[in-house]
C-alpha cells in the first residue's frame, strides 16, 4: 500500500520539478535515510545460525521474545548448529536439483514478465494519455485495490492461485484492450486499468513467493538473482513500448498480453506455500509439492 502511495504522489512532484534531473534527485535523495535501519533493523537469528553465530543469534530471540511479550522456553538455549563447512551460495545451486531449477526459471520470467508489463502499462500513459499528470495518477490509485484484494487473499485460498490470476487477468485485459476500437475509449481505458491491477498484484505476489521458495542459505542470494531479472525487464519494457507503437500502437499491448498469460500457466507449476514453514535446506525446497509419504500421514492424523 505505501509503494502505492508513493507511485500516487510522483504526479505531484513531475509537477513541481519540470525537468527530469530535478525529478531525479527528489525521489533518489530521501533514500539515503535508509542508512538509518543499520542501528535499528536486527540481524536474521535463522541467517545468524547458519552462519554459526550462536550467542548472537539467542540474544536476539531473547529481543523479540521480550518486546513481544512472549517467554522463551528455557531449551531454547539448546539450539544446535550444523558443523558443516560453510560455503557462499552460488548460481549453480540454484539449478543443481529439479525443483529449485523448476522455481528459479519461472520465479525469474515472473519477475521479467511483471516488469515488462508494469512499466509498459505506465509508459503507454505518455502515448495515448489526455492529462499526463491527472490519467497517470488515477492509473497508480488503482493499485490500493489490489493490495487489499491480496491481504484478503493469500492466506485464505493461498499464494499460487491469485499468483497466476492475476498474471492471466493482465494479460486477458491487454489483448482485448488492443481489440477494442477508439470509439469506445472508455471501455478501452477501463480494461487497461484492470490490466495495471492485474499486473501490480503480480508484483507484489512475486516478491514473498520468491522468498518462500528458497532455502535461508540461498533465500537472499535467490531473490537478489531472480529479481535481477525484474531491472532487466524494466530496461526492455520502454524500447519494446516505443519502438513496436511505431508500427501498431496496439501492437505493445499483443506482446504484454502474451507475456502474462504465458507466466500465468507457469506459476501453476509451483508449489503451494501458505501455511507451511519457511525451508531451511535445499531439501526442503525439494520436497514441497510432493505428496506426503504415508508414514507422516499417518502421524498426523494420530496427532
Amino acid at each position: 500500500m505505501f509503494f502505492t502511495l508513493g507511485v500516487m504522489i510522483i504526479p505531484g512532484i513531475a509537477y513541481l520539478f519540470s525537468t527530469w534531473q530535478g525529478i531525479q534527485l527528489a525521489i533518489s535523495l530521501p533514500n539515503f535515510l535508509f542508512l538509518i535501519y543499520y542501528w535499528f533493523i536486527p540481524e536474521s537469528p535463522r541467517w545468524l545460525l547458519i552462519r554459526k553465530k550462536k550467542d548472537k543469534a539467542l540474544r536476539i530471540m531473547g529481543d523479540i521474545a521480550k518486546h513481544n511479550g512472549r517467554y522463551l522456553t528455557p531449551n531454547y538455549c539448546q539450539i544446535t548448529v550444523a558443523d558443516e563447512e560453510i560455503t557462499n551460495p552460488s548460481c549453480m545451486d540454484l539449478v543443481r536439483t529439479p525443483q529449485m531449477r523448476k522455481c528459479t526459471i519461472i520465479l525469474m520470467y515472473a519477475w521479467f514478465t511483471s516488469a515488462v508489463i508494469y512499466q509498459g502499462l505506465v509508459m503507454r500513459l505518455g502515448i495515448v494519455s489526455g492529462s499526463l499528470y491527472v490519467d497517470f495518477f488515477i492509473s497508480a490509485a488503482v493499485e490500493l485495490p489490489a493490495a487489499i484484494i491480496i491481504l484478503l487473499s493469500i492466506d485464505r485460498i493461498g499464494r499460487r492461485l491469485p499468483f497466476a490470476l492475476s498474471n492471466a487477468g493482465a494479460g486477458i485485459a491487454c489483448l482485448i484492450t488492443a481489440a477494442i476500437s477508439t470509439d469506445l475509449l472508455w471501455l478501452k481505458i477501463t480494461l487497461a486499468t484492470l490490466g495495471r491491477l492485474g499486473i501490480t498484484m503480480a508484483f507484489e505476489i512475486v516478491y514473498f513467493v520468491n522468498t518462500e521458495l528458497y532455502p535461508t542459505p540461498l533465500r537472499n542470494f535467490g531473490v537478489s538473482l531472480c529479481s535481477g531479472m525484474c531491472d532487466l525487464g524494466g530496461i526492455i519494457a520502454p524500447f519494446l513500448l516505443f519502438r513496436l507503437a511505431e508500427l501498431w500502437v496496439e501492437l505493445p499491448l499483443i506482446i504484454f498480453g502474451i507475456l502474462g498469460l504465458i507466466c500465468g500457466g507457469l506459476v501453476l507449476l509451483l508449489p503451494e506455500t501458505m501455511g507451511i514453514s519457511l525451508p531451511e535446506t535445499i531439501e526442503d525446497v525439494e520436497n514441497l509439492g510432493r505428496p506426503m509419504r504415508n508414514d507422516k500421514k499417518e502421524k498426523m492424523d494420530y496427532s
